[in-house]
This record gives C-alpha cells, sequence and structure tokens, in this order.
C-alpha cells in the first residue's frame, strides 16, 4: 500500500481536487465527502487506488471506503490539502465533547497547543544541553560569538513561549492566530518584562499583596488606577493559554456584534483593548499563583520523598503515555523551569523508556518469530529515542507480562533518580538525548547526572531479566503472535490523540506489511440484536453487500440493545456510538455498524455502555440505540455484523438466515 500521504493526495485528486469539496468527515470504514459538482470527481480511477475499496455515492455524500486505515488517511488529507480542517476538528470535536470527562477535554486542550510546539522546544532544549556539555569540556567560550549565537538558539524559543503558545492556543480555540501572537508578544514586550518585580531592583512597591506568604506580590503600578499585580510572562505557560481563551470568547461575541463593513480593524482593535488589561488585572496573576501552588505542591512531595515520588511517576509513566495523561505534567514542569531554574518531575520518568526496551530485547531473543522480530528491533530502536509507542503496543502490552514487568522496571528506576537527586534544567529531547537535559551551564557535572544513566540501565538490565524469566513459551508466544496486529489496530487511536501514527517505529510508512494468513481458532458467535436476519448481500449499502469489508449477516432489528456476540475487547467505539468493534479471544476481528449512514445522527439516539478498551463477556449490553429516532432521520436501521479479517478463517457460515432471531441465540459459526 502506498503511504497515507500519497494515497492521500490522490483521493484528493480523483475528487475533483480540494476545491471541489465543501466538506469532510469520517466514520469507521470511510471518508465521507461533500462535493460541489460529483460530475467533476473519477470514480473508476478512485476505485484503482490502492488503498481505496470501493466508492460509494448516497445520501449527497461521496463516499471513498478505505477499511480500518480510514482514521489515518484522513488526518493525511487534511495535512496535505486546506479541506475544512477548522471545520472537520469542530465536528470531531463535537462527535466527542459530550462524551468527554473534564480531564479528557483538559488532557486534549493541552495536547492540542502543546503537540505542536514539542519538536522545537526538545530540539532547542537538546542545543542547551549540548551547549552546556561544550562549556563543561571547555570546547566553547561563553563570551564567544559561537557559543552567543547558538545559545539564541537554544533559549529563544523557551523565553518567548508565550508568543509560540498564543499561536497555537488561537488555533485550538478557533480565533485569528494573529491575536495569539500579539496577546504572547505583549506578555514579553521590554518595557512589561521590566515592570515584573524582579526587574524593579530596590524601588519600593506601592504596597504588597499578601505579604509573608508564598504568594506575596508587590505592586508597583496602576492600570486606569486599579492596581495591577505584574509577574514575570517570560517562558511562562498557563496565563496566554487562558488569556487567549478569554479573548476568543470576546472576539466571538464583537464578530457578531460589529458591521461586517468595519470588522476587520474594529474587532481585533476592542479585542486586545479589553482582553490584555483583564490579562495583566486578573488572568496572569490568578493563573501564575496557581501554576506555582502546583507546581510547589508537586515539587514538595518530590522532596518529602523522592523515592516514593519516582516509584510512583516512574512506574506510572507509560500508562499515563498509552491513555494521553502525560500532557498534563508538561505544563507544570516548564512552569518549574520558568520559576525554579530546574524539574524535578519528568527526571523521574527517565528510566520508564529504558525499561520498556529492556523488555522488547527480551522478547525478540526469546521468540521464533520473524515477524515479531522484525516489529520488536524496529520498536527497540524508536524506544531508544524516546518513542514507546510501538514497543508498548506492539510487543509488551498484547502479552501482558512483558509490560507489567516494564513497570516495575521504570519504577525502580524512577526510586533510584530520586535517591540521586536527578533534576532536569530544560526541556529537552526524550530517550538518549534527554540525558542532555540534566547538565546546567557552568555546573560540574556530578552525581544526579551519572545516577540518572546508573538508574536507567538498572531498569533496563531488571526488565530483560525478568522478562526472560516470564517471558511465555514458544507455542504460546506463537499464538500471541498471530494477535499481534489486531492489538497494534486497537492501539492506533490512542497513539493519534498524542499525534504520533507509529507502526513498525516508523511515522506515515511508506508501505504496510500485510501479515501472512494464519488460521484462527474456530468459534460461534451469539446474535447481537433480536430481529430478523438476512443475507449481507442484500444490504443495500454496497460497501458492506460486497463483502469488501468482510463476510458476515446483516439483522433487521426489533428492539434497540445491542449485545456482545463474542468475549473479548472492544477494539473500536465510534465517538458517535453507532458502530462497535470487539476482538474475540479467540482472534476474530467483528465489526457491528448500527444502521445506514447513522453517522449523520452525530451521535443522537446512541448510548454506549462501554469504552474502547473494555472487557466484555458474550451476551453483556454494548449500548441502546432508539429506533424511532434513526428512522425519523429516513435512515435504515439494518445492522450488518461483519468479521473483517474474514480470510484468516476457512469459512464464514450463517446459522440462520431470512428468520427471526432472538438475541444471544447462535447466528455465526467461524470455521
Amino acid at each position: 500500500m502506498k503511504s497515507y500521504d500519497e494515497l492521500a493526495k490522490e483521493i484528493v485528486k480523483g475528487v475533483g481536487g480540494e476545491d471541489n469539496v465543501n466538506s469532510l468527515i469520517h466514520c469507521v470504514t470511510r471518508l465521507r465527502f461533500k462535493l460541489k459538482d460529483e460530475g467533476k470527481a473519477q470514480k473508476e480511477q478512485l476505485e484503482h487506488l490502492d488503498g481505496v475499496v470501493s466508492v460509494v455515492q448516497s445520501g449527497g455524500q461521496y463516499q471513498v471506503v478505505i477499511g480500518n486505515e480510514v482514521a489515518d488517511v484522513y488526518d493525511a488529507v487534511l495535512q496535505n490539502s486546506h479541506i475544512n480542517q477548522n471545520d472537520a476538528k469542530a465536528a470531531d470535536d463535537r462527535n466527542n465533547g459530550e462524551k468527554q470527562t473534564i480531564l479528557n477535554r483538559f488532557i486534549d486542550l493541552i495536547s492540542g497547543i502543546f503537540s505542536p510546539l514539542l519538536g522545537y522546544l526538545a530540539a532547542t532544549g537538546m542545543l542547551k544541553g549540548f551547549l552546556a556539555l561544550f562549556l563543561q569540556f571547555g570546547w566553547l567560550a561563553e563570551k564567544s560569538g559561537t557559543y552567543q549565537v547558538l545559545y539564541a538558539i537554544s533559549d529563544s524559543f523557551f523565553y518567548f513561549l508565550p508568543v509560540m503558545l498564543g499561536y497555537s492556543a488561537a488555533k485550538k480555540f478557533k480565533v485569528s492566530e494573529f491575536l495569539g501572537l500579539t496577546m504572547g508578544a505583549i506578555m514579553v514586550y521590554p518595557s512589561i518584562v521590566a515592570m515584573a518585580p524582579t526587574n524593579m531592583g530596590k524601588i519600593k512597591p506601592l504596597f504588597t499583596l499578601l505579604a509573608g506568604t508564598p504568594f506575596a506580590s508587590p505592586v508597583h503600578d496602576t492600570f486606569l488606577g486599579i492596581p495591577m499585580i505584574m509577574m514575570s510572562y517570560t517562558s511562562s505557560v498557563i496565563p496566554i493559554i487562558v488569556g487567549v481563551w478569554f479573548a476568543s470568547l470576546i472576539e466571538k461575541r464583537l464578530q457578531k456584534l460589529i458591521p461586517t463593513v468595519v470588522k476587520a480593524f474594529l474587532v481585533p482593535l476592542f479585542t486586545l483593548v479589553i482582553a490584555v488589561p483583564i490579562m495583566f488585572l486578573v488572568i496572569g496573576p490568578v493563573t501564575t499563583w496557581v501554576a506555582q501552588g502546583l507546581g510547589f505542591g508537586i515539587s514538595s512531595l518530590v522532596k518529602l520523598s523522592p523515592i516514593v515520588a519516582g516509584i510512583v511517576l516512574g512506574s506510572l509513566w507509560q500508562v499515563m503515555v498509552m491513555f494521553g495523561l502525560r500532557w498534563g505534567l508538561i505544563p507544570v514542569a516548564i512552569n518549574n523551569i520558568a520559576q525554579n531554574g530546574f524539574d524535578p518531575i519528568l527526571a523521574l520518568t527517565f528510566a520508564a523508556s529504558w525499561a520498556q526496551i529492556g523488555a522488547v530485547l527480551a522478547v525478540v531473543l526469546r521468540t521464533k518469530d520473524k515477524k515479531t522480530k522484525g516489529l520488536g528491533i524496529s520498536a527497540f530502536i524508536s524506544g531508544i529515542f524516546g518513542v514507546t509507542e510501538p514497543a508498548i503496543y506492539g510487543i509488551t502490552l498484547p502479552r501482558k507480562k512483558p509490560f507489567v514487568v516494564s513497570l516495575i522496571g521504570a519504577g525502580i528506576g524512577g526510586a533510584l533518580i530520586g535517591l540521586f537527586g536527578t533534576v532536569a534544567y530544560n526541556m529537552g529531547g526524550l530517550g538518549v538525548f534527554a540525558t542532555l537535559t540534566f547538565f546546567k551551564p557552568g555546573q560540574t557535572i556530578g552525581m544526579p547526572f551519572y545516577g540518572a544513566i546508573i538508574s536507567a540501565l538498572i531498569a533496563f538490565a531488571i526488565s530483560f531479566a525478568a522478562t526472560l524469566f516470564v517471558a511465555k513459551d514458544a507455542k504460546t508466544e506463537a499464538k500471541v503472535d498471530a494477535k499481534q496486529d489486531t492489538a497494534l489496530a486497537a492501539a492506533e487511536p490512542e497513539l493519534e490523540g498524542a499525534n504520533v501514527q507509529m507502526i513498525n517505529g516508523t511515522k506515515a510508512p511508506a508501505t504496510v506489511t500485510k501479515p501472512e494468513i494464519e488460521f484462527n481458532t474456530p468459534e460461534v458467535l451469539l446474535s447481537p440484536l433480536s430481529g430478523r436476519v438476512m443475507k449481507l448481500e442484500d444490504v443495500k449499502d454496497p460497501v458492506f453487500s460486497s463483502g469488501a469489508m468482510g463476510k458476515g449477516v446483516a439483522i433487521e432489528p426489533t428492539e434497540g440493545k445491542l449485545y456482545a456476540p463474542v468475549a473479548g475487547t472492544v477494539s473500536l467505539l465510534f465517538p458517535t456510538g453507532h458502530a462497535i468493534g470487539i476482538n474475540s479471544d479467540q482472534g476474530a476481528e467483528i465489526l457491528l455498524h448500527i444502521g445506514m449512514d447513522t453517522v449523520s445522527l452525530d451521535g443522537k439516539g446512541f448510548t454506549p455502555k462501554v469504552k474502547q478498551g473494555d472487557r466484555v463477556e458474550a451476551g453483556q449490553l454494548l449500548l441502546e440505540f432508539d429506533m424511532a429516532t434513526i428512522k425519523a432521520a429516513g435512515l435504515e436501521t439494518t445492522t450488518p455484523i461483519i468479521i473483517t479479517n474474514s480470510n484468516q478463517y476457512h469459512d464464514v457460515k450463517p446459522v440462520v438466515v431470512n428468520q427471526a432471531v432472538t438475541a444471544k441465540t447462535d447466528i455465526l459459526t467461524l470455521d
């Protein structure tokens, strides 16, 4: 198969170019275009593309059927074109918004704002680490022109971080990027920086707010007679994010109130005049205190018991990576560096990636499966540089014990790092490059730095040795290898929440190697619905009736309850709730798609009872759906039950057809 980028470009060309596209969304199997002129699309050309299953024109949509990799292709289309990126993202937000917890929304917000910046933040942090090393060994003089230029490269991004975050936050809150850039630039404007208490020298303040507390704030100036509590905003994080959010509310309101003829200059004028003073008077001080309080609390915990903190953060770090929770600690770490000059939090997680690849290396040496060896070697190499998702999803997590062992090794490594008192002095690279963050310019390399390396090596060794001890025998290992691609596919949505699409340790792969066909264990599926069974070829949607997605049957339901047809894991729960994927314990990959074109309901009428990743038993209630709502929208309730890996069975046969069944009775045999 071609790379996602290449396929995306050809698909856009095939639908008549991006100028012919009004909007684009995707469901569980297909890209759904709304075209200005469907006559410009080249259906035959699209259907012959490697990676496109078929093309369907239905319900005012031009549907390009991709299959399991539709989310990756969808992302590639947005990245390689100017097709409704904000509208498409907004649609995703609407799909997820009502179902997300406050924590999930916070993580989504932070990851959405920070992920575009992390590459440059890591690169400049690494350079700062190298410069500290060069000074230590006398390879550069601190006052030399070479050092000054390189230091400006390394420090400018962090110093002007509010400007960068202002741009990223504006995109996230869907307002003008120039609004975010301007607000960030104001925060680091020289005269504003000079007003910070640390830069006022011995000038006596008008008065001191919260005197005698860790949050004591001298007041030197006023705005329209209102006291201003000025803070140091260079390298700050939270004030600009909240400030841009507040400005976005003002801008959107002004867009509705101000006449179109003068919007171009009056909206920015009034937005800045209102938002910026509020940011300096209220938002800046309050958010700075919150950030300082959070950083002080976590740092106090680390000081209280760095060993316990290391065990907790080290052992849980890979779990936090899986669920995207690590994003919540990044602003705290940046704030610690900006306020204190160092951060102890992320340093405690340094050993986690080394523990993970220690377990991976043990699996590689133990397994006899060539595919697993290839995937493991690739995951090992990427893990050295801190990218552990391929190792987690492709190697250790499917085998369970190696993953648990890696967490134990990471916890021990974290405890040792806490014992050695290692801290990070800047935000730098991951994996081996993270060592560069443990240097401080002008400071002699000491035990905290060497201790981090020793801790990582010990974590690696413990995970490696323990995994060799608990690794499965060759027969059991072979069964796990056969299910490996299923586990990796089920885990890919987590990688997308962190903006990393990884297969075999590479990003946006040029080729995707299909596994050799290995027949699964036979099993019988229970009916997930009560209703009338019909042949799959009688379904009106050609994507399902053609068998392009796999073999199976369909049911015209008489009750709005969907049950698990097998025991297994929920590998997919589409945000709108209309489609669920289950991976059975025996290896079957099952897609349950309620109704035709029901993605258009945007989740209305669907009430999931499980979450993606949940373990379910045969006959367990998966979701409830309102049949009346579906029919009122003019849509059909016919529900296909598809075995998407039908090629891994000799035959997929209906137990009954063209007759009524009740839920939880036999419906399909997989031989």
